[in-house]
């Protein structure tokens, strides 16, 4: 793309808040997270024993697949693209049912539903900070002017 169809602002411009590279990190340690949890089953489900192999591969491959869209936020974070604060957002939500979901079971996930949860919402405060919002140029809704303020 050239500079011409993605404008940027003195803001963006600027040094990347601390926020905002800790939000990038956390996105891209649950992106490698799935794409080490997709790689692992794809690898059990081809050379193990698995109940359904079918299932094993498809799941392992959904989980690499998945893993695109936080890495790919983390990337469009660190480069200050105020488009890549939506997918970390939704990255994160999408992970609380998931992290709630591990905290339900009563097994060894209580303390990766423990760690998810803590990253999800660790992430949220950090993406919906204001100083997160001005880095990226993001204005509020019927605010076209308060960029600079």
């Amino acid at each position: 793309m050239s500079s011409e169809q993605t404008p940027t602002t003195e803001v963006t411009t600027g040094p990347r808040p601390r926020r905002l590279t800790y939000a990038a990190l956390l996105a891209a340690l649950e992106g490698l997270a799935l794409v080490v949890g997709g790689v692992w089953i794809l690898v059990l489900g081809l050379t193990g024993h698995p109940d359904d192999r079918q299932q094993a591969v498809t799941g392992g491959i959904t989980l690499v697949v998945l893993a695109l869209l936080p890495l790919l936020a983390a990337r469009g974070l660190l480069a200050l693209r105020s488009w890549s604060r939506g997918p970390a957002v939704i990255t994160q939500l999408l992970a609380l049912p998931v992290a709630y979901n591990l905290l339900q079971a009563d097994s060894m996930a209580i303390p990766a539903g423990i760690a998810l949860a803590v990253v999800a919402v660790t992430s949220l405060v950090l993406l919906v900070n204001p100083e997160t919002t001005r880095a990226l140029g993001i204005r509020g809704p019927g605010n076209p002017d308060n960029v600079g303020k």
